[in-house]
């Protein structure tokens, strides 16, 4: 494992986004993207598009220490959030999740193209990257699949980790490395 301490919210960029920390001050730009109930149709807490029930999300954002605000550089607006989580050292895995993009963002390149920066960026550190994502978001591990993750067994977990309902989604070092080869071809 390598010890070096990895920051968990560099800022990452490209042609389109920009992946900056989320801090306080974030709270209505991101909350009027998570307003839209059809963001949060195939995620387990439906209710995140209400005020209330977002502002607990948001707070354990900031609490986390990894989240991001991902903006849209050609219109400066924030288009969404995402996050790393560390994972148990003995894992060697980061955790990219809890993402959600504006709907304008959904189907095209953009999820990808934050998800590249990210496992790039993590890849750097760890050996692994772990998705775990609710059975029934079918939009979420198409995504993740795009990416060359693949769908794996569960890992064991503590108990205030586990997440009843997650599909466990994997994408290695070596798998990403192959990814991106097969995609310049």
């Amino acid at each position: 494992m390598n010890k070096t301490i990895i920051n968990l919210q560099p800022a990452l960029e490209n042609d389109l986004l920009l992946l900056r920390p989320l801090t306080s001050e974030d709270f209505e730009d991101l909350y009027h993207v998570a307003s839209d109930p059809l963001v949060w149709e195939q995620h387990p807490d439906k209710n995140r598009c209400e005020r209330d029930v977002f502002k607990l999300f948001f707070s354990e954002a900031m609490a986390s220490a990894g989240a991001f605000a991902v903006i849209d550089k050609e219109t400066g607006k924030m288009i969404g959030s995402t996050r790393f989580h560390r994972i148990k050292e003995s894992e060697n895995a980061i955790e990219i999740g809890w993402t959600f993009l504006a709907r304008k963002y959904w189907g095209g390149q953009y999820n990808g193209l934050m998800k590249q920066l990210m496992i790039d960026w993590a890849l750097r550190f760890v050996d692994n990257i772990l998705f775990y994502i609710d059975e029934y978001n079918i939009r979420s591990q198409k995504a993740v699949e795009k990416l060359g993750a693949e769908r794996i067994t569960a890992i064991e977990r503590t108990p205030l980790e586990v997440r009843p309902n997650a599909v466990t989604y994997s994408i290695t070092r070596k798998q990403w490395m192959e990814a991106k080869l097969s995609t310049r071809s």
